[in-house]
């Protein structure tokens, strides 16, 4: 029976620990990759840091002194659109959820370092096999109607998750927690129609601060998971009060909404009884600009913001020169996809997906549409700023091989096919246009429909071929998980591949990094030769904000962490 280890509080330490220890001793990982998977089995970020310190021989440094003193008070006004904000669990843009995490929080919290930390959970601790995560959850916070956060609040947000009937992405994350079911409905082919919900008994309140959660499989991302967008934990009776964050703004966070209006403006203010420090700012306010990016970066030029949600790669010269601003620059794993439904003609046909990938210089889109900030993609989804990323053979382009595949696939004339994609950001519209005149040689001809944003979005997962933007992940199976996995919500083209799915769950449970990176290879080759996306590039992303800001970071997933920002 192996011993079980223990740290000198006596708190149990994961079996795995030790040896990751010793793989970054041996250079086998980076820091970085330590940091972020020791934290993820439960060492604290503290502790985590002092590990590697010891084992790098790092120089042991007294905290820098602050060159200024932070100032408490202060209105952030930031330009963003403010779009609708019903209900978290089905959110589908990072703005939506940058408005309302100031109102609901999350139990985990992963920082621009990507470093995940405990938030709402005060820890947690992961079983040897990585099937039973236990969540010890903090105590004496307080939702902003006076009730206490315990347990049942996490469990009805689990259960609320993977109920097929609320239509959140979060069935995808949580994959070992779910199974599929037939609906006793069939398909216009006479197909079983499936569906997933939870496993009975996949979350259970231990007490009333402890949950534990029960997988079929092992899965190391459950705390990154849980600080993706739509996991922000609402109140145990938001649905009974309405199910609409917006109207009944109810949350442990350290604001409150006094204003709201979907294309307009958000006011949040700082309440008081606050679990955690206080915050330094009074106020937020966001303030739609609509979808020109011009007009945020004219509002921060004349003062009237202190703060861009996102700088267009065509502005950044601009925003440079001007005299009052800071640009941000983050690496991402930022990207867009053409992805191509798989079950609609003539995506059906594997040939024409691959001859359209034939045809694609993933570089030169780079260059033209993003001005080479960031790197080409290869058609599989994860980025090389994952840890678990297995560079492929370089794709090429090859237009002998796609005309091939085109006349055996029965358009030796020609293929003509049609794009839906938004107009803005511009970066999107030239990607789309370089991938147009790259089609071209192969006698594919592309139509491009470009609709507004709001547009678009109604019918980015119905449309047979279309342009969508995705945005970071930490991991990279988190984004296959949401977008790839057999039946998931987010699954955008529609691809079903068991083989994919199985690669895909190996990956996932997977501890240590350079096996998972060697099983990483598999999943990434299935879905690059299955030409399901052709997926241009990964993007820098930038904010800018004004001199007077303090305590901003650029977060890689464009999530707002504004509890230490002040204003001098």
């Amino acid at each position: 029976m192996t011993k079980e280890l223990k740290d000198e509080s006596g708190k149990r330490i994961h079996p795995y620990v030790p040896e990751l220890c010793e793989q970054l001793r041996k250079g086998e990982v980076d820091r970085r990759e330590f940091l972020r998977t020791v934290t993820l089995l439960g060492v604290s970020a503290g502790a985590a840091y002092a590990m590697a310190g010891r084992i790098l021989g790092e120089p042991v440094t007294k905290q820098a002194i602050a060159a200024e003193t932070p100032k408490r008070g202060g209105v952030f006004r930031s330009s963003m659109q403010v779009q609708e904000m019903t209900d978290p669990a089905t959110f589908d843009w990072t703005q939506k959820s940058n408005v309302a995490r100031h109102i609901v929080e999350y139990l985990c919290r992963t920082g621009a370092d990507n470093i995940t930390r405990p938030y709402l959970a005060e820890s947690w601790e992961a079983s040897d096999d990585l099937k039973t995560w236990t969540l010890k959850l903090r105590k004496g916070v307080k939702w902003s109607n006076g009730d206490d956060f315990n347990a049942d609040d996490v469990v009805f947000n689990f259960k609320r998750w993977l109920d097929p009937k609320t239509g959140s992405s979060n069935i995808g994350l949580f994959a070992g927690m779910v199974e599929e079911v037939d609906t006793g409905k069939k398909d216009d082919k006479g197909n079983p129609i499936k569906t997933k919900r939870m496993i009975e008994g996949a979350v259970e309140k231990v007490d009333s601060h402890t949950v534990r959660l029960h997988l079929s499989r092992p899965e190391l991302a459950i705390p990154e998971n849980l600080y993706n967008y739509p996991t922000a934990i609402v109140h145990r009776r938001f649905e009974e009060e309405g199910g609409d964050l917006s109207k009944n703004p109810v949350g442990t966070g350290a604001f409150t909404l006094a204003e709201f209006r979907v294309g307009e403006r958000a006011v949040l203010k700082r309440r008081g009884g606050y679990w955690d420090d206080e915050p330094y700012l009074d106020e937020i306010r966001y303030i739609d600009h609509g979808d020109d990016p011009s007009a945020g970066v004219a509002a921060l030029a004349s003062g009237q913001v202190d703060h861009v949600y996102e700088i267009d790669v065509s502005q950044i010269d601009l925003v440079s020169r001007l005299p009052n601003a800071v640009l941000n620059e983050a690496v991402t794993a930022q990207t867009a996809v053409a992805r191509m439904q798989v079950d609609k003609e003539p995506f059906t046909d594997i040939r024409v997906r691959r001859a359209i990938q034939a045809c694609i210089d993933h570089a030169k889109i780079l260059e033209l549409a993003h001005r080479g900030r960031g790197a080409p993609a290869e058609d599989h989804h994860v980025s090389p700023i994952h840890p678990e990323y297995a560079k492929l053979p370089p794709q090429k382009q090859d237009y002998a091989l796609a005309r091939k595949l085109l006349a055996e696939a029965g358009y030796g004339d020609g293929l003509k096919i049609k794009i839906d994609l938004k107009a803005t950001p511009a970066w999107e519209l030239a990607a789309v246009q370089a991938l147009k005149e790259q089609l071209k040689p192969a006698g594919i001809e592309l139509d491009l429909n470009v609709m507004p944003g709001a547009q678009y979005w109604e019918v980015w997962d119905k449309t047979p071929f279309g342009f969508t933007a995705w945005t970071h992940r930490p991991l990279g199976v988190m984004v296959l998980n949401l977008g790839y996995r057999s039946g998931v919500p987010w699954n955008e083209s529609h691809y079903n591949n068991p083989a994919f799915d199985k690669a895909l769950d190996e990956a996932t449970g997977t501890l240590d990094v350079n096996e998972r990176r060697k099983k990483m290879e598999v999943v990434e080759k299935i879905l690059q030769d299955d030409a399901v996306i052709v997926q241009p590039l990964w993007r820098a992303v930038f904010t800018a904000t004004s001199k007077k800001v303090r305590g901003y970071q650029t977060h890689p997933t464009f999530y707002h962490q504004l509890n230490k920002v002040w204003i001098a």
